[in-house]
């Protein structure tokens, strides 16, 4: 498992100490001669290795110091003068001496990564500073070259700070482009959660209310047989007893299958909350997302003015969800769907409207049943009718009311939910 892993990081390793080399070829010469360049090289090597946090500093650094040494006697020999071998490698050891030296530095200065990007430029600058007098000693003690003088080190120093400050501005640019592309993904995942998290809500209410109807008719069902073993009907009283078995198995089924899916949804945790503004925000997404894919033109206003946190944001966001998707699907091909949130006598409101065909007003008092619906499929069946039902069950459950009125125009919907706040609140 670990072979294709190390083969593969050692492939990164020789592949950045050729990078290297090869950047190394773009210079400058800031004294008289070929003796001391200053290159990119350095550059490319110290954002490779902060780019490549997973290999090892000093190692790379030694195969970079030999490929760069390789590399520039290579040229040296082939192009364009024709230098003996001996003389060139003498001539740039203390290139490869260089590169050993900063990636012996950068195995420190490479866990500064997240401070403060002036701290970790500065760090880098002193190991190339450092990294620096190394190669300049050992071109002492190979060539027999002298030091430089002080404006020399000063020019020096100053290109040291240039080119890592340079670096790691260009480093902390990357790394900000790639948190931003994680928070997006993470974002888009959360999205996702949400909406399963509302879908799978809406189940469990409905799958721990039909648990409840089963309790009940299974007390019920043991009730009448104890009635007709009493009155002598003893093979009726068996046969409902039997049936009233399989009604208490239906419930032991539903109850394991509902308490998987409360473990699953979390639903009564109170480790998270989300605020209003980002819970409208959500519904305005998934919503126009639903619209363009029944490509209807919806166009979404939104007046949020309470900004707390709740933990209550997924039945929240079932509910409202429910009741967005609904005024969607009332728009016959253009319209207008406005969402308002606002806190009046310690209770919190949730309007949505629209302009869609709207609701019989003589429906209002019973759109909320069971079973009532104006949705009719292509062939003339109705819809099955609960989505309203279960949003009035949720609102009901969180301790509020819903009303459906026509506006003052004549024209579509408006569905007003209200919460008291209290219930909403976290910690209150």
């Amino acid at each position: 498992m670990t072979g294709p892993f190390i083969r593969n990081r050692k492939l990164q390793m020789l592949l950045v100490a050729m990078g290297t080399a090869v950047a190394g070829e773009f210079k400058i010469n800031p004294f008289d001669g070929d003796i001391f360049r200053i290159a990119l090289g350095s550059s490319a090597f110290l954002l490779f290795l902060l780019l490549l946090r997973h290999l090892p500093c000093l190692k790379t650094g030694i195969l970079t110091g030999i490929v760069v040494l390789l590399f520039r006697v290579a040229l040296d020999t082939i192009w364009p003068h024709h230098h003996p071998v001996l003389q060139s490698f003498c001539n740039h050891l203390s290139a490869g001496v260089y590169y050993v030296a900063f990636g012996a530095g950068l195995q420190y200065v490479r866990r500064l990564d997240h401070v403060h990007p002036l701290l970790l430029g500065g760090a880098a600058a002193c190991i190339d500073f450092i990294s620096n007098e190394a190669e300049l000693l050992t071109r002492m003690l190979v060539l027999g070259t002298s030091s430089f003088h002080l404006n020399e080190w000063t020019y020096l120093s100053f290109i040291a700070v240039l080119r890592t400050y340079f670096t790691t501005g260009l480093y902390s640019s990357i790394a900000v482009s790639r948190m931003r592309a994680v928070q997006a993904e993470q974002k888009r995942r959360v999205d996702q959660m949400l909406s399963f998290g509302a879908g799978l809500y809406g189940e469990v209410f409905y799958l721990r209310k039909s648990v409840h109807t089963v309790e009940r008719l299974t007390a019920a069902s043991y009730e009448l047989y104890q009635r007709l073993k009493d009155s002598g009907q003893q093979d009726y009283s068996r046969r409902l007893l039997d049936i009233t078995q399989q009604i208490h198995e239906v419930k032991k089924d539903s109850q394991r299958i509902l308490a998987g899916l409360l473990k699953l949804s979390e639903m009564d945790s109170a480790d998270a909350d989300m605020p209003l503004p980002r819970l409208m925000d959500f519904l305005v997404k998934s919503n126009s997302e639903y619209a363009s894919m029944l490509g209807k033109d919806v166009t979404f206003r939104q007046d949020v003015s309470p900004e707390y946190r709740t933990p209550r944001y997924i039945p929240l966001l079932t509910l409202l969800n429910n009741l967005v998707a609904n005024a969607v699907e009332a728009i016959e091909h253009k319209g207008v769907i406005m969402l308002q949130v606002y806190e009046a006598g310690g209770r919190t409101v949730f309007v949505v409207q629209d302009n869609g065909r709207g609701i019989n007003e003589r429906d209002h008092e019973i759109v909320f049943e069971p079973g009532f619906t104006t949705k009719f499929d292509e062939e003339g069946s109705a819809a099955t009718g609960i989505g309203l039902s279960h949003v009035r069950d949720i609102t009901v459950s969180l301790g509020g009311s819903i009303l459906v009125r026509t506006p003052s125009k004549g024209k579509g919907t408006v569905f007003e939910v209200s919460i008291p706040t209290i219930s909403l609140k976290r910690g209150e």
